[in-house]
């Protein structure tokens, strides 16, 4: 019995796989790792930095994603209309240097003004990924690609507390100092420079369109940009919306907000998650540093699996959907397992598993209405405002725990935000399943939410 040997469009496929997003993802993990490896390193700055407590982490957690604001779109339409690689390129190379700088931080304004410029460093790379995604991958391709760039969240989770840890030692208990310098500083030096490294890597490893591809054969390149150009023009022939009139859109307003409020909930448990365990159980730092990396394999595990089927099925909205709401119950009931440590880590994991498994799902729905330039500064609209969550989620968090010396009023406020972002979701509607009658055409996800009234 003979197989069919793989068309070039499929060839031209997996070879995108190989090539773009090995390279992606190492560029995500140390991005995530350089804008939260302060929850790790406030665990010992407060030795040497008296005048930082909860509340000024928190702010000083959240004021990255002001910055992020501010150049968000700019980036994303540049990735668009420019170049991806010298612009993705660029950003790593500038926030590996800010990185490292935080490192030098004596005083709240100090560190306050350090998090402002990483976060101004790094606007445009998340949603410029995304763009540039859907420059190589057809949309049935799109959540499965997605789904590969955002496990690398949680594998950042996973691999950064231990070796900060083992930074963490410099300088402390006995432990000479390197250069000068404490461990805390040595985790944002160290965190630092692969982000230089790799931006390097990008300029000459990446490429922006398959045309341009020439470790692509010929025939592969045609197949992929004719698959690409015929998606493009399904959009062309229903509608085509300038970049105005949908950064007004109804649809894209509500993604943001509903990205607004999911991002609250997981900033603030990822801000804070170290912080809570240390005070509800005196944990010492190694045990601390083990603990905190089971939620984000929940995060990995979930992740896979709502892209993988989230592709299988065509259908993004409750994918989206249903992990939130199961992990806002979770986060509701961390403070009622207080005196049991692995119930508290249990929900934690489900937790974290909800606050990032809807990613692929998520990020599928606005390519499903919008096309180019629309799509880019739509989806850098989604993520700049969103993203004003991580500012939002980590204040509030520190700013109760404060007033109250609990952590338990900010968890129910987290829980709150997760709520209304998976309803919004559900009440948008987008991202439905595709059921075909029988004798009709089949339709992608594109068509099908094409077909939604606007």
């Amino acid at each position: 019995m003979s197989t069919s040997s793989p068309t070039a469009l499929d060839r031209a496929r997996a070879k995108a796989y190989r090539r773009l997003l090995p390279l992606l993802f190492l560029c995500y993990v140390i991005a995530y790792v350089d804008r939260t490896n302060v929850s790790i390193a406030a665990l010992t700055m407060t030795k040497d930095l008296p005048g930082f407590n909860n509340a000024v982490f928190g702010f000083g957690a959240g004021v990255f994603f002001l910055g992020y604001f501010l150049l968000e779109i700019p980036g994303t339409l540049i990735v668009e209309k420019w170049s991806a690689r010298k612009w993705i390129s660029r950003i790593m190379i500038s926030w590996g240097i800010m990185a490292a700088l935080t490192a030098l931080v004596k005083t709240p304004t100090q560190f306050y003004s350090i998090r402002f410029l990483l976060g101004l460093a790094e606007a445009g790379f998340f949603p410029g990924v995304i763009v540039y995604l859907t420059h190589w991958f057809p949309s049935r391709d799109r959540a499965r690609a997605l789904a590969y760039f955002f496990v690398a969240t949680p594998i950042a989770q996973i691999v950064s507390p231990k070796l900060s840890n083992l930074l963490l030692k410099i300088g402390v208990d006995g432990n000479p100092m390197l250069l000068g310098l404490k461990g805390w500083q040595w985790v944002y030096i160290a965190w630092g420079i692969p982000a230089v490294v790799l931006g390097i890597m990008v300029l000459l490893l990446l490429t922006d369109r398959p045309g341009q591809a020439n470790w692509l054969e010929a025939d592969e390149r045609e197949a992929l940009e004719n698959e690409l150009k015929r998606e493009k023009a399904q959009h062309h022939a229903s509608r085509h919306m300038k970049l105005t009139e949908a950064l007004r859109h109804p649809k894209v307003l509500l993604l943001a907000a509903a990205y607004f409020f999911i991002v609250t909930g997981n900033y603030g448990v990822e801000f804070f998650l170290p912080k809570i365990l240390e005070r509800w159980y005196s944990l010492k730092l190694d045990a601390l540093t083990w603990l905190v990396i089971l939620p984000p394999i929940g995060s990995l595990i979930g992740q896979i699996l709502v892209g993988w089927n989230s592709d299988r099925t065509k259908e993004r909205r409750l994918h989206a959907v249903i992990p939130i709401y199961l992990g806002a119950l979770a986060l509701a009931l961390t403070p009622w397992s207080k005196g049991q440590l692995w119930l508290t880590i249990a929900l934690f994991i489900g937790a974290m598993t909800g606050l990032k498994a809807y990613l692929p799902a998520f990020w599928s729905l606005p390519s499903l209405f919008l096309t180019e330039a629309a799509a880019a500064g739509c989806i850098g609209l989604i993520n700049s405002v969103g993203n004003l969550g991580g500012f939002v989620g980590p204040y509030v968090l520190g700013y109760v725990e404060k007033l109250t010396g609990s952590f338990q009023g900010g968890i129910y406020f987290l829980c709150a935000s997760m709520t209304v972002s998976a309803t919004i979701i559900l009440l948008l509607g987008l991202g439905r399943r595709d059921i075909q009658k029988p004798g009709t055409p089949v339709f992608d996800p594109l068509e099908e939410a094409l077909a939604e009234p606007v």
